[in-house]
């Protein structure tokens, strides 16, 4: 179940938390064909996770 979103860089990820790993975790929306997800035992860490994330697939697409 989705309880929120996040921006960065023009992206917006879900997130989610589990209860059975005691974890927050996303995806990233509307990429077509492509899967780029993110984890964090915080909200803090989940943050950095999805940026991080966002800054390596705009690495990725830019070659």
């Amino acid at each position: 179940m989705i309880i929120g979103y996040l921006k960065y860089k023009g992206f917006t990820g879900s997130v989610e938390c589990s209860d059975d790993d005691e974890c927050f975790f996303g995806k990233v929306q509307g990429l077509k064909g492509t899967l780029v997800s993110y984890e964090g035992l915080t909200v803090e860490e989940l943050r950095k996770d999805f940026e991080g994330a966002i800054d390596d697939y705009l690495v990725i697409m830019n070659k």
